[in-house]
């Protein structure tokens, strides 16, 4: 990117976030902090209102707006795949309001693009591979209230089902984040009811409504710190497994491996010896039968005893 074209993107970095730091512009464009101080001093004596903070970051004087950027090809083209993205790994409302924001987008691109659009547009396609959910017990239609509450730091109250129990609860809860997983979008948030914090899907919703209650988001832990504590804690419950697989075998675990926590491998003539983490020795049991004589489990010794039980257990059915 030549510098001219960076201004401009500082440009629109600054005017979408009331305060970005010097690090993030520098991270983003992978330059110096240096030159990210001289790129914005080239701004200021353009004319741009750009003010500081010392050690806040760099902010654009309110009431000044550049004139409407046009999106070039492979922009709109990311942004069509992000569309398609979102028709399957959505939920109902934030669905509806991305097709909307793309609606605008294709009404401001000139003629040419738009027919390259209409043409990819066919040829571009998401699989969703869990089913969702059937009738109207769960709507699936709540995350644009869930952000519009987090961004507001507003007690959320919503009936969930749990599958586990196969029990319905109500709960007032306070959000710190959403993440998406396993085809499922979760919120996280510090529960009344059980004082502590939770995991729910948000398709295991039934109904929701934002409170007038609010909280302090600094006294609750960050979306980050959860993750990173649900990590740790599972971390702590993993065994680690070492395996030696033929070489016949090991070209055809392709990505399974990494389903099964995957850490290295070591490769000799005529084997390769994996190591992995992973928390249910009988679940991995299960797969390292599927590989018959082509596994030999080198630790732990324990696996082996599981790996036997599992085996009788085959012989005893199918006989």
């Amino acid at each position: 990117m030549n510098r001219i074209d960076r201004l401009t993107a500082i440009l629109i970095q600054l005017q979408g976030k009331k305060v970005v730091k010097a690090q993030e512009i520098a991270d983003r464009f992978e330059i110096s902090l240096r030159t990210v101080y001289r790129d914005v001093k080239a701004l200021m004596e353009a004319g741009v209102p750009v003010g500081a903070e010392a050690g806040t970051g760099y902010y654009i004087v309110e009431g000044y707006h550049l004139p409407p950027v046009m999106f070039n090809r492979t922009e709109a083209a990311a942004l069509l795949t992000g569309e398609k993205l979102m028709e399957k790994h959505s939920d109902h409302s934030n669905k509806q309001q991305f097709s909307n924001a793309m609606q605008k987008i294709r009404a401001v691109l000139r003629g040419t693009d738009k027919d390259f659009l209409e043409s990819l547009d066919d040829n571009i396609a998401v699989l969703k591979t869990r089913p969702a959910n059937v009738g109207e017990e769960f709507p699936n239609r709540f995350l644009s209230e869930i952000q519009d509450a987090l961004a507001r730091q507003k007690v959320l109250s919503l009936d969930y089902y749990s599958y586990y129990n196969d029990t319905s609860s109500r709960r007032d809860i306070e959000p710190i984040g959403i993440f998406h997983m396993n085809s499922s979008w979760h919120l996280i948030g510090y529960c009344r009811l059980r004082q502590d914090y939770r995991d729910f899907r948000a398709d295991r919703i039934k109904s929701l409504s934002t409170t007038d209650q609010t909280f302090n988001k600094s006294s609750r832990m960050s979306l980050q710190e959860f993750i990173a504590r649900g990590h740790k804690e599972n971390e702590e419950r993993l065994t680690e497994v070492k395996v030696r697989f033929t070489n016949e075998v090991v070209r055809y675990l392709g990505e399974q491996k990494y389903y099964y926590g995957f850490v290295e491998e070591r490769t000799e003539k005529d084997y390769v010896e994996m190591t992995f983490l992973y928390g249910s020795l009988p679940c991995f049991a299960r797969w390292l039968l599927a590989m018959g004589n082509n596994a030999t489990i080198m630790s732990p010794l324990s696996m082996k005893d599981i790996l036997q039980v599992k085996i009788k257990e085959l012989l005893a059915h199918h006989c």
